[in-house]
């Protein structure tokens, strides 16, 4: 036998024997594992996949394609025939001749890392169909026609997600990596494996979310999110987190910021060197967090309307009476982003002006465009989370862990599921990892709401979004403010984002693209000098033109926000305790919320 180090060992009797005692072992893990799956918690089936509709759509295109233009199916089959023949003939000609075939000509593959592919004829062939197979499906449904963009969109993504499901890297029998392993550990890689998808399933009632971090290695309030700083304010919705000073004085106007409730705030606070919260507070500002409530079945009746009133408007209060101030700059994340602009909307047409300045990051207001979100935002997939929410009052968030991994499945669920459940390997010690799986429920309410008025009618943009007594518009959205997008992000894309901009009412607006994505393009340390940022002050042209047109920076966009924040921040006064008599300190940050795991 030759082990993945290139050493060379042979398989003794006693090797034999243990492996097949360790196999013993694997099927007596099969009976626990069926045990979970007999008490797997039910949930609405239409939040699996897609409805009959778009397949058979797809189908009677293609074929009705096929009746018109039988040559063109014809060539496609003949093709598919002719490079599956030549796999087999390859593969038995290396066979007779002892041939070293040439070397993986795809090596950015990373599935495909194993010398194994090239070398053993059995493994090249394997390799080989599966392109094949994946070629052939993607030229098929390249070639439906009479199908509605939203429709293709849908096709794209959902025969994508069955390409990569069906990788040969995803079945034992065909995963070389997995097969060697078996041997070398006798089997006990495959014990472990089991029991790592039996605690994967026991944590989520029998439904797989696999598990991208060891939790073990982690604390929050511990090892991360440890800016000192205490909870100040707390309702049903929020606690206040009001962070201590690091500076003798601080600029007068205080920031509150707003992060998503999708995720915990600690993304901003995961250790002392990409601290966001911990950076601000050293740049001489009152810093106030908002935690969000986990919520549960209690909060179904949630919406929209009690996050802004009993979070965001009480958050601004709260935080205007401890610092004795008439306004606060805000700050709003993703989701809450979306919220502030809503909140922003509704001052105005109050007439209140307690927010002095708005900055957004990856926040979306349009959703014209819905992007790679295209095969969830449709009716069957919303009226299957309609139905979920209704029976359960929350969407719990193993459902929305799941629909962000299959965005990037091969990253967040295959490559994962492969070494903890084949390799039977721990999840690795990463911060950003942990905090992924650190999810949070969503109410049946604003789930709804969210997604049927502003992600499928696109209500804030269109004709007014209803709440709270008021029709909201984002041309209501007036005071200064900065919008930092990222290059890649594939949650809220920065053209998107780009036109929600376009539309406010703000007459200084400063919109910035970083590099990479939705987290790292935010979590950007100065220190680190990773990813530069665009700009360009030029917000008439379209996103094309703007980005082609903008100067590239080096480095981080914090130290280009935070002067662009100083000149809306007010003269120097002394340095803030945290609370006062009114807001006695409730307990230490990170507070009590941002650690409750209720059971999903």
């Amino acid at each position: 036998m030759t082990t993945t180090d290139g050493k060379s060992s042979e398989l003794t009797e006693e090797h034999i024997e243990r492996l097949k005692e360790n196999m013993e072992k694997v099927e007596q893990l099969s009976k626990r594992l069926i045990e979970v799956m007999a008490g797997k918690k039910q949930h609405t089936h239409a939040l699996n996949a897609p409805n009959h509709e778009l397949f058979a759509k797809a189908a009677t295109a293609y074929w009705t394609e096929a009746l018109q233009n039988p040559a063109k199916l014809l060539e496609q089959q003949i093709e598919y025939w002719g490079k599956s023949v030549m796999n087999f003939a390859e593969a038995q000609q290396a066979l007779a001749r002892g041939e070293v075939p040439e070397a993986n000509e795809d090596p950015e593959d990373r599935r495909f890392s194993n010398p194994m592919w090239d070398t053993n004829p059995y493994f090249r062939l394997i390799r080989q169909q599966y392109r094949t197979n994946a070629e052939a499906l993607a030229q098929a449904v390249a070639s439906v026609e009479d199908i509605d963009e939203k429709d293709r969109r849908r096709l794209n993504y959902f025969s994508q997600q069955i390409i990569d499901m069906m990788a040969p890297t995803n079945f034992l029998a065909t995963n070389p990596d997995a097969l060697e392993k078996a041997v070398e550990t006798e089997g006990r890689s495959l014990i472990q494996g089991l029991e790592n998808l039996v605690a994967d399933l026991e944590a989520n009632e029998g439904q797989l979310v696999v598990r991208l971090a060891d939790e073990s290695a982690f604390e929050v309030g511990g090892n991360i999110a440890t800016t000192p700083g205490d909870v100040v304010y707390r309702n049903r919705m929020m606690e206040l987190i009001q962070y201590k000073p690091v500076t003798e004085t601080v600029h007068e106007t205080p920031i509150v910021l707003f992060p998503p409730w999708i995720n915990k705030f600690y993304i901003l606070d995961l250790k002392a060197q990409n601290s966001l919260i911990k950076w601000v507070t050293e740049q001489g500002y009152t810093l106030f967090v908002v935690s969000w409530v986990n919520p549960d079945e209690s909060h179904a009746d949630t919406g929209l309307e009690h996050y802004i009133d009993e979070g965001f408007l009480t958050a601004i209060e709260e935080v205007k009476k401890i610092c004795g101030v008439k306004q606060v700059n805000a700050v709003g994340y993703c989701i809450a982003g979306t919220t502030l602009s809503l909140t922003l909307s509704l001052l105005k047409q109050r007439g209140d002006k307690s927010v002095k300045s708005a900055t957004f990051f990856t926040a979306l207001t349009d959703f014209s465009d819905q992007g790679e979100f295209t095969p969830f935002l449709q009716d069957d997939f919303i009226d299957g989370i309609e139905e979920e929410v209704n029976r359960e009052g929350v969407l719990h968030s193993w459902i929305m862990a799941r629909t962000f991994s299959f965005l990037r499945s091969r990253d967040l669920i295959y490559t994962p599921a492969i070494r903890s459940y084949m390799m039977g390997e721990t999840p690795p010690a990463f911060d950003l990892l942990y905090w992924n799986g650190d999810g949070a429920n969503l109410p049946a309410k604003m789930v709804v709401q969210y997604l049927r008025g502003l992600c499928q009618r696109n209500e804030f943009i269109e004709g007014g979004f209803d709440i709270l007594g008021h029709k909201l518009h984002v041309s209501d959205v007036d005071v200064p403010l900065m919008a930092i997008t990222c290059e890649t992000d594939h949650i809220a894309a920065w053209k998107d984002c780009y036109r929600g901009v376009q539309q406010m009412g703000s007459r200084e607006k400063t919109f910035v693209v970083s590099e990479s994505g939705h987290i790292a393009g935010i979590v950007n340390p100065p220190t680190k000098k990773k990813y530069g940022h665009y700009t360009n002050p030029d917000m008439k042209a379209d996103p094309d033109t703007w980005l082609k047109e903008a100067d590239f920076n080096e480095g981080s966009w914090w130290p280009m926000w935070e002067a662009w924040l100083k000149t809306r921040s007010g003269k120097q006064v002394p340095a803030r305790d945290t609370g006062d008599s009114d807001h006695p300190r409730l307990c230490p940050a990170p507070g009590t919320y941002v650690v409750a795991r209720l059971n999903d």
